[in-house]
């Protein structure tokens, strides 16, 4: 992989909350994720990028479900709150990425075939370079989530592991 500029790149974190995490996921487990995520996060910062964390709220609901903060150690130099899968949609992701220059998007969280894919596919089309590290990724079951890497992200991103994301960022 080459090396990535962290001033022009982003790690988005989507949905590492609470009530999320603590599911049964599969192929990796929550914690696991929010490890790699957080170790992504820790050389991001180190390297002057961007970290975005992202959570859903459901709308129309006057209090959300207990369980719905972002896990403890996740923060987001950025925090957006979204109302549906993707982190795009009336949020004001793609302008804030827009303003500080940012073409590489890095996207690790849970669920796979959710709230990860779902950015991705609007991040392509949005003409944003994407990275996917694999090990930092989940989904509800295992092959929900091996469907998504083997056909949908070969095809809108580069399919990498959490550790040759952070050397590409050294």
């Amino acid at each position: 992989m080459d090396k990535l500029n962290p001033r022009r790149t982003a790690l988005l974190l989507i949905d590492l909350m609470t009530r999320i995490v603590e599911q049964p996921t599969a192929p990796h487990s929550g914690p696991a994720v929010v490890t790699r995520s957080l170790a992504l996060a820790d050389a991001m910062r180190k390297a002057g990028g961007l970290v975005v964390s992202v959570r859903v709220e459901r709308p129309g609901v006057a209090e959300q479900p207990p369980g719905s903060e972002l896990v403890e150690g996740v923060s987001g130099d950025l925090e957006i709150v979204k109302r549906t899968w993707g982190a795009f949609h009336n949020t004001g992701l793609e302008e804030a990425l827009r303003e500080r220059a940012v073409d590489t998007l890095i996207i690790t969280g849970i669920a796979t075939n959710f709230g990860v894919e779902q950015t991705a596919r609007f991040a392509d089309e949005f003409g944003f370079t994407v990275i996917v590290p694999e090990d930092a990724v989940t989904a509800l079951d295992a092959h929900a989530h091996e469907f998504a890497f083997d056909y949908v992200f070969p095809r809108i991103a580069t399919v990498r592991t959490t550790a040759e994301v952070v050397a590409a960022l050294d």
